[in-house]
């Protein structure tokens, strides 16, 4: 694990992804927190969109994480409007992905949406979803990941802007690669596009019953 994760801070960043959403995400929104299961723990909650779409009734805890303060402030506003049975369920946790406060094995479900685009090292992120997830457990994944061919090359001459722009988000990273390399069980559901420099995919990275 790091010594010394960086935290972001994102003012204006939080504050655009607050009014506009990104609506195409709604379906694998649905697909990712409405899936989950049991205790769950989602990773980069930014803004809070993922709220809308759990199956509160399949929920039994929520912890979120999200190292950003603007963006969970965004996140509290969406959580307090909800009904209080539900909030009651939720725990909200300003910490990067790299540094989880959980022990080993806790959580049956990890939500994770477009958050290893940004994390600041990946690999230390899927080891420590990995860490506080169950045997068994399931981390249930939508990340955009770098195109082949042209695309990844187009991808590359435009990240140092785009990153600056984007809060910090990485063009070029091969997360699904990076998922089974982590030693997740990875089953992809769904390849699509985000945009023209988004492909993506949607699975389910299931962390073995045997390490």
């Amino acid at each position: 694990m790091p010594a010394d994760v960086p935290r972001p801070r994102h003012r204006w960043a939080a504050a655009i992804y607050a009014r506009f959403p990104t609506k195409t995400l709604d379906p694998h929104r649905r697909f990712a927190a409405g899936g989950a299961r049991g205790r769950v723990i989602e990773l980069g909650a930014g803004t809070g969109d993922n709220l809308a779409f759990y199956a509160w009734d399949q929920v039994d805890s929520l912890d979120l994480t999200e190292p950003d303060p603007y963006m969970l402030a965004y996140a509290r506003r969406k959580l307090a409007k909800l009904p209080a049975d539900v909030q009651a369920k939720v725990r909200v946790h300003e910490v990067p992905a790299e540094r989880l406060p959980f022990d080993d094995a806790s959580f049956d479900t990890a939500v994770v949406t477009v958050v290893l685009c940004s994390v600041s090292d990946i690999a230390a992120s899927l080891a420590e979803l990995r860490r506080v997830l169950k045997p068994g457990g399931e981390a249930r994944l939508v990340e955009h990941v770098r195109g082949n061919g042209f695309l990844g090359r187009m991808q590359a001459l435009l990240q140092p802007v785009y990153g600056w722009f984007a809060a910090g988000c990485h063009l070029t990273r091969r997360t699904e690669a990076a998922v089974r390399a982590a030693g997740f069980d990875l089953e992809v559901s769904e390849r699509f596009s985000l945009g023209l420099l988004w492909p993506a995919f949607a699975g389910v990275a299931r962390r073995p019953l045997k390490d």
